[in-house]
């Protein structure tokens, strides 16, 4: 019963880690928009943080490496142009990765950037990990995350727990994090931000970019 009372609290307190998971998209569809950015091998942590009361709303992680993916553990990000497979969102363009954060911030949240450098072979265990932890349940999204994190060599003293913000302090205490907040005044349904950001990579993608 107490179990039950648990996952109930932590469903309402983390509003942001709720799938609504759309199709699984195939291998063509993933092939057909795979990006790996030019720099560096980098893992990128996102943290959604309410800006009335400092608490963590949702976890993902950025991982740059053969692609950049985005492990979006019970995420609600949908994008036409970005295939998605048991929680990983294919075919991080620089356009889809700032409608990915621009999706989230608006005039109730801001985003956490935290970003760091890894090796390619951290980078690659990390990718090959974010492929099989999904699907996540709702609520398990910082869970989740700091599961895989603990798997990959340099960050096993990463502790598991429901709070992004917790993972977000840990994660800030490793060597060479780079940290930025990005806010924007949007409105403050997140559904209306995802519309609005799918219908400007639609038409970027229309152009040609």
């Amino acid at each position: 019963m107490f179990r039950f009372l648990l996952v109930g609290a932590l469903a309402l307190g983390l509003a942001g880690c709720a799938s609504t998971r759309g199709p699984q998209a195939t291998d063509t569809q993933i092939a057909a928009v795979s990006y790996r950015d030019p720099g560096p091998a980098t893992l990128t942590l996102y943290t959604m943080i309410n800006n009335r009361t400092g608490s963590g709303g949702h976890t993902s992680l950025m991982i740059n490496a053969r692609e950049r993916i985005i492990f979006d553990p019970a995420g609600s990000f949908r994008a036409d142009i970005v295939p998605e497979r048991n929680d990983v969102l294919y075919g991080i363009t620089p356009a889809v990765e700032q409608a990915y954060r621009a999706s989230h911030a608006r005039s109730t949240h801001h985003v956490v950037v935290q970003e760091i450098e890894v090796t390619p072979q951290q980078a690659e265990m990390a990718y090959q990990l974010a492929k099989q932890m999904g699907p996540v349940p709702g609520a398990f999204c910082a869970s989740a995350t700091s599961q895989l994190l603990q798997q990959v060599p340099g960050f096993a003293g990463i502790k598991s727990g429901f709070q992004p913000t917790d993972l977000s302090d840990q994660f800030e205490q490793m060597p060479g994090v780079k940290t930025e907040r990005y806010y924007e005044d949007d409105d403050a349904d997140l559904q209306k931000g995802l519309a609005e950001n799918n219908a400007k990579l639609n038409a970027q993608a229309a152009a040609g970019g």
